[in-house]
């Protein structure tokens, strides 16, 4: 018999990111990303413009994060006890509404102050709902969990700056009845996003789990969360850095910035920052660290060239350099975390460990904005931001040197 020549090995075919569920998870996410961007802009046109002054602005966005950071660990235990795309959904239709009332009252009047807050109270309470499943759903919809984050990451970045650029055009084009018109936009993006979410199928997570109370629930959610030295050692630190350095950078960058340059100059470096997120998305597509955590601290020194070019009050050329690195850095770690995180926790408890996180997260930097003012006045804003450089020093150097948080490896 003549001899056939050995065949080669066929490569093996990975399956696509973009199966049916993963496009519909990325345009719901995407139109959600979009319309939370408008929002800003559509309080500070609404309320400024009915001759509210300036603190109304900043009491209907605290209005919003005050629920949502008290009810999203709740709302991780429903998502767990209820499936997330079902608290997802309903979350939008909550929003659907709030937005919806608040387009009809800026379109027909004045709303009272007391109204706007209570609805955007409501949206909170939407977004405490919404949040916990954002991290949960990803790995049953994608073969490649780093990909997909790396994806949606990009696209956030995008939308981020998408979303209020697009509210400050139809204010502008709209003049009075803005506020109206971008509320009915950001009512608009809700709708879409639950319906693309409803068309959602995903598949079992596996054996059904007995439930208890919520207060149970949230006890079990706990001892699942000290359980791994890695997560709730980078949930500390990661506190540590909220409280100091992430929430006073944003308000002392915009004085800072807007004081030297001018107001567009500071929208300009923001954009710039969006870019740096992008790429940032981009480079996470491509690098597979074997222990992420340890390549994500490491990418945050560019947080520390970020804060060192701004407390040093560089020429507009190197604030750019310092916003696009931070930015950048940023969305590596995040990526980096995302990941570690949906591919090490079980998914039967992945809902409450997102919502600690975004719980402990959003309450520190909350309190390191309002704080910044004060302590920016007794000391100087400049040497907060360098003193945010020492402390970012040690959280990168804390990272490293914790060897559960260093060694913990990728997961294929």
């Amino acid at each position: 018999m003549p001899e056939t020549a050995p065949r080669e090995p066929q490569p093996v075919s990975r399956p696509s990111l973009w199966n049916r569920n993963f496009r519909l998870f990325f345009v719901a996410r995407t139109v959600a990303v979009f319309g939370d961007g408008m929002v800003p802009v559509a309080l500070a046109a609404g309320l400024l413009g009915a001759g509210h002054p300036g603190s109304s602005v900043g009491y209907a966005l605290a209005a919003w994060i005050g629920p949502f950071a008290v009810l999203v660990l709740f709302g991780g235990v429903l998502a767990d006890r209820f499936t997330p795309r079902r608290m997802m959904i309903t979350a939008d239709a909550l929003r659907l509404v709030g937005a919806s009332v608040l387009a009809a009252s800026f379109a027909t009047g004045d709303p009272s102050v007391w109204v706007v807050y209570g609805l955007s109270a409501v949206s909170g309470v939407g977004a405490a709902l919404f949040q916990p499943g954002v991290a949960s759903i990803v790995p049953r919809i994608a073969h490649d969990v780093q990909q997909a984050n790396a994806v949606l990451r990009v696209c956030e970045a995008l939308m981020t700056m998408a979303g209020p650029a697009f509210a400050g055009l139809v204010v502008g084009l709209t003049g009075g009845a803005g506020a109206g018109a971008v509320f009915a936009a950001n009512a608009v993006t809700f709708a879409v996003s639950g319906i693309f979410l409803f068309l959602l199928r995903l598949p079992p997570v596996g054996d059904p789990v007995k439930r208890g109370s919520l207060l149970a629930e949230l006890v079990v959610g706990w001892h699942e969360f000290t359980a791994r030295s890695w997560l709730w050692g980078v949930i500390a630190i990661w506190t540590v850095y909220g409280l100091t350095v992430a929430g006073p950078m944003l308000p002392l960058t915009a004085v800072l910035v807007t004081e030297a340059h001018g107001s567009g100059t500071y929208g300009a470096l923001m954009a710039v920052n969006g870019a740096g997120s992008v790429a940032g998305g981009l480079l996470a597509l491509r690098l597979r660290p074997r222990r992420p955590l340890a390549a994500g601290a490491v990418a945050l020194l560019g947080v520390v060239a970020n804060l060192l070019v701004l407390g040093l009050g560089m020429p507009v050329l190197g604030l750019g350099i310092g916003q696009f690195a931070g930015g950048a850095a940023f969305a590596f770690w995040l990526v980096m975390w995302s990941t570690t995180v949906q591919t090490h926790v079980p998914a039967d408890a992945l809902n409450r460990m997102h919502a600690y996180d975004v719980s402990g997260s959003l309450l520190m930097m909350a309190a390191g904005r309002a704080l910044a003012g004060p302590v920016a006045e007794a000391l100087g804003a400049e040497k907060v931001l360098l003193a945010g450089v020492v402390i970012m020093l040690g959280v990168v150097g804390v990272l490293l040197g914790a060897r559960p948080i260093r060694e913990l490896r990728r997961v294929a």
